[in-house]
């Protein structure tokens, strides 16, 4: 399983976070787009490496390109923007490798981060690179492209959830399971709303396709989630964390991320809300 979740989390390091910095148009973040390279390179490495000084220096290199991507994130907040959803949307994507860089310092050095086991900071890591950065990014594109209730819905209500879902694991499963149960509100609807993109007729057949895949595949992998957050919570029967892994996890990182962040580059889709 830990592999499996390491390779993830790679992906999500050297593929997902500069697919989505890409379709940042804005040149204030440039700074964070060339330095993040360098520090997914190292945080990747240091997965692989034993638990140890080496691998903690890795993953603090991590850190350092994370905490620019943070830095950029304050700026996007004190700007007097006018669609408050999506901006919010957009700094928790931006502030979400930070928190999961935070994760992986003190799991790289065995460390029980607020006394949590090692495994689940390794799954919080994972967590912040596609529930925290591609989903929230993801959302604060499509209500910049296409302005309405649910759009806007959609932007607050993944950022919130993700936010719950970190708070959750503080208070107790009953606020992860709210957290749950607004993110997958809101990555419902923001399925919802990149199934209608894709089929607007006005993309390529495979623009459309890896579009259209990561509307259905974020549809199925977000029940799994509500069924292992409700299961938590209550006892019921529900699946394990590996078998979340190879399911949900596998499904979030290529079906809805990859395809995701693909088909809306391919799109020519920024988030500025313009066509490039």
């Amino acid at each position: 399983m830990w592999a499996l979740v390491n390779l993830l989390v790679t992906v999500g390091m050297l593929v997902v976070v500069p697919l989505g910095l890409r379709l940042l148009a804005d040149p204030a973040g440039e700074a964070a787009r060339r330095w993040w390279p360098v520090g997914a390179v190292a945080g990747a490495v240091s997965l692989w490496l034993p638990r140890g000084p080496l691998a903690v220096g890795l993953a603090v290199i991590y850190a350092a390109s994370a905490g620019v991507l943070g830095a950029y994130a304050i700026r996007v907040l004190w700007r007097a923007e006018r669609d408050r959803p999506a901006q919010l949307a957009v700094v928790t994507a931006l502030i979400s490798p930070a928190i999961a860089a935070s994760a992986l310092i003190a799991e790289r050095a065995g460390y029980r981060l607020f006394g949590f086991e090692l495994g689940v900071l390794a799954l919080t890591v994972a967590h912040f690179h596609f529930a925290g950065f591609a989903a929230a990014l993801i959302a604060g594109l499509q209500r910049q492209i296409a302005p309405g209730r649910w759009a806007a819905a959609a932007a607050l209500a993944v950022p919130a959830g993700t936010m719950l879902v970190l708070l959750g694991y503080f208070t107790g499963e009953f606020v992860e399971l709210a957290g749950a149960l607004v993110l997958t509100a809101g990555m419902w609807t923001v399925g919802l709303l990149t199934w209608r993109h894709a089929r607007n007729g006005r993309h390529d057949r495979l623009t459309a396709v890896l579009l259209g895949t990561s509307a259905l595949v974020l549809a199925a992998s977000m029940l799994l989630a509500l069924s292992w957050a409700v299961g938590e919570a209550t006892g019921v029967p529900h699946p394990s964390l590996s078998w979340m892994a190879a399911t949900h996890g596998v499904a979030n990182a290529l079906g809805f991320a990859v395809c995701g962040l693909v088909g809306w580059r391919r799109a020519g889709v920024v988030a500025s809300g313009r066509r490039s």
